[in-house]
């Protein structure tokens, strides 16, 4: 018997018609707070419980952040989008699932060690603490032009998506000049209504365009991460397709996520005055911006749509039994609003300890670039409302296009003024 196909007690209920869809809509009165369906199901005391997903399979859904934590720790939870009950985000991934080549966001165990160990020297702690001064000299140069021109401005085009484009470029050595085509790309890539046409057709172009730029290093090298990808291919290390594998998702997923935090970190900042008055009065003081930062990673929590797994081994989890052949979706932004893990959730509060949340997920597949993201984001919001100290939103909040149709959240624009 399928998964999809074991019915009976499934969330307390005898009938799949009762299991509910996920995900389901925000809130248009609270858009910075996960669905209410999906915050309720904190009150039932239950970790795990079956949902309806987009293409009628019945995954585990878990909520509880202690949960959370366990099931994205355990080996037998796959990374693996081709296996079995694998709850897959959307119909593209679906249907190229079977034939999508091993990287580090889809293999386990020692394979996924191989990969993840070829980058992590390129993304520690004080590696990119050194990228810090240039970080802040962009920033200041992308807040300088904000100044000098019209107004409004929309806040994505100005600054949220110019600063991590620029650093992932940086980083990875990829020319700026190519910003929008990649830009585009991404957005594709992260779509949740994209075609299987589109999502193969945007893979390969990219997969083209950072071969080419692993291929130039030999005769260029330069001290970024595509030059190591290509003296590990020339080494026999990886393969040239392994090498642009690992180059196309660090390129998407290194500026799209950055931006849609800076973006609706500031939308939910200008909207609680008194927590952006404490920033703005404590803009200087390292440990209060770096606490501020976690609470909003926790607050918003970007891959409002991960993590998804599938089990490979018997698991319970909070007394339920999880079998081999099932799927789980650990909610990132669930366990984020968890009031076991963080009391009153839906409070910003810029002094709470934050730093347990989840929002780069958790266990052996935490996201490679999160100490990039953190100076990103530390060093946007001590030197935003510093130098517009009067920014305001140009439009009511209710005007605003929220990403709830894209896998990273975000706004698809925010016009401000001061």
């Amino acid at each position: 018997m399928g998964a999809d196909e074991r019915t009976s007690d499934v969330a307390g209920t005898d009938t799949t018609e009762d299991i509910p869809q996920y995900p389901s809509p925000r809130s248009a009165q609270c858009p910075f707070a996960p669905p209410p369906d999906l915050l309720g199901l904190h009150a039932t005391d239950k970790a795990v419980t079956r949902v309806r997903t987009w293409d009628d399979s019945t995954p585990w859904l878990v909520t509880k952040h202690a949960a959370l934590r366990e099931v994205l720790s355990d080996p037998r939870m796959s990374a693996n989008i081709g296996g079995e009950g694998y709850p897959h985000t959307t119909a593209a991934m679906k249907a190229h699932a079977a034939e999508m080549e091993p990287s580090i966001n889809n293999t386990d165990g020692a394979e996924h060690t191989r990969w993840r160990r070829t980058l992590t020297s390129s993304f520690t702690r004080h590696r990119m603490e050194k990228l810090r001064p240039e970080i802040q000299r962009i920033t200041d140069d992308l807040v300088d032009r904000m100044l000098a021109g019209p107004k409004p401005v929309d806040l994505n085009e100005a600054l949220s998506l110019p600063l991590p484009s620029l650093m992932i470029c940086a980083l990875l050595g990829v020319p700026y000049e190519d910003h929008e085509f990649f830009q585009e790309h991404a957005g594709v890539t992260n779509a949740r209504y994209k075609t299987p046409e589109e999502a193969a057709e945007t893979t390969r172009t990219l997969r083209r365009y950072i071969s080419g730029l692993i291929e130039a290093t030999a005769d260029n090298p330069g001290e970024n991460v595509l030059t190591d990808l290509g003296e590990r291919v020339r080494g026999g290390e990886l393969s040239l397709e392994e090498a642009a594998r690992l180059g196309h998702i660090l390129l998407v997923a290194g500026h799209d996520t950055s931006a849609n935090m800076i973006t609706l970190g500031t939308a939910l900042l200008l909207e609680n005055p008194d927590q952006l008055a404490a920033l703005r009065e404590r803009h200087d003081d390292a440990k209060f911006v770096q606490n501020a930062v976690e609470e909003l990673l926790r607050y918003l929590t970007i891959p409002h749509l991960l993590a998804r797994r599938a089990v490979v081994g018997d698991i319970e989890v909070d007394g339920e039994s999880i079998r081999a052949g099932e799927g789980v979706i650990a909610s990132l932004a669930a366990a984020n609003w968890d009031p076991e893990a963080f009391p009153e959730p839906e409070k910003l509060d810029l002094a709470r300890k934050a730093s347990h949340h989840v929002a780069f997920s958790w266990g052996p597949h935490q996201c490679i670039g999160q100490q990039l993201a953190r100076v990103e984001l530390h060093v946007v919001f001590s030197t935003l409302f510093r130098r517009i100290p009067t920014l305001r939103l140009a439009v009511d909040l209710s005007e605003l296009k929220f990403k709830e149709d894209s896998q990273a959240y975000g706004i698809y624009e925010l016009p401000v003024t001061w």
